[in-house]
């Protein structure tokens, strides 16, 4: 099948440049960014339903700049104050600064991990084990980044779903032209075959990122054809790869039927 569209299940690159535009250019195809899912926030009264008590948490645990957000929105919505008291523990040092946004930061008591992974707080969780901590999640979320702590004697912390992943359905008058469609969560996969019910018969190429992205694909009796390797470590050289691969075969057929 000869590749002219790709589309990646991403937002658009806010700086417009992006190593996908480079394999466009290379091989004279046109890369269209459109996401699959979208992420909603947790009405305040949906939130409710939940049961938890947000004057009750001392302290925060964060895993992404979205929790932030989320967070800080429920607060304002269910008129929370946060208290300056409030301690914040997270993943990454970009999370802990990107809190300045919602608070005076220099007046805070805020945690970060310098590797981005949960051991590097285990110290911290421990020293400040007395605090009642509530973790920020979306309904669909891993629990991969939070087994240092979920083994960790005498220390418990409460997560709160407050966002959620939902399909970012086609318009009705949407075309789905595309030869190739990269995705990047099990949601994405999802948010395809209920979109575009013939995505079998179209025979398209499907780009995968991640083990459970490719298992959903073969679950829904597609091939992951384009997937990283030692050779293409991101999605873009995978991209480039396959291209490359395809357009030898393609020479070297058109050589063959010539003799």
């Amino acid at each position: 099948m000869e590749i002219k569209k790709i589309l990646v299940s991403q937002p658009q690159p806010a700086q417009g440049k992006s190593p996908y535009f480079d394999v466009a250019a290379k091989h004279g195809v046109e890369v269209v960014f459109r996401p699959f899912i979208k992420v909603e926030g947790l009405s305040a009264r949906d939130f409710r339903k939940e049961k938890i008590n947000l004057p009750e948490f001392t302290a925060i645990i964060f895993t992404a700049r979205i929790a932030v957000d989320h967070y800080f929105r429920l607060c304002k919505e269910m008129r929370h104050n946060v208290p300056d008291t409030t301690k914040y523990f997270c993943a990454t040092e970009a999370i802990a600064n990107y809190l300045q946004k919602y608070i005076v930061y220099r007046k805070r008591k805020i945690f970060y991990s310098e590797t981005g992974t949960f051991e590097d707080l285990i110290p911290l969780f421990r020293k400040h084990g007395k605090e009642t901590f509530l973790m920020p999640v979306s309904d669909v979320h891993s629990d991969a980044k939070t087994v240092a702590i979920d083994t960790l004697e005498d220390f418990s912390y409460t997560k709160a779903v407050m966002y959620r992943t939902v399909s970012n359905d086609l318009a009705p008058d949407e075309t789905f032209d595309y030869d190739m469609v990269i995705l990047f969560t099990p949601a994405g996969v999802g948010a395809l075959t209920s979109n575009v019910p013939d995505y079998r018969e179209r025979g398209l190429v499907i780009g995968a990122m991640g083990s459970k992205t490719i298992a959903a694909v073969a679950e829904a009796g597609m091939e992951a054809a384009v997937v990283l390797s030692p050779e293409a470590p991101s999605m873009p050289a995978a991209i480039d790869h396959y291209l490359t691969e395809q357009e030898a075969k393609a020479k070297k057929s058109g050589k063959t039927s010539k003799k």
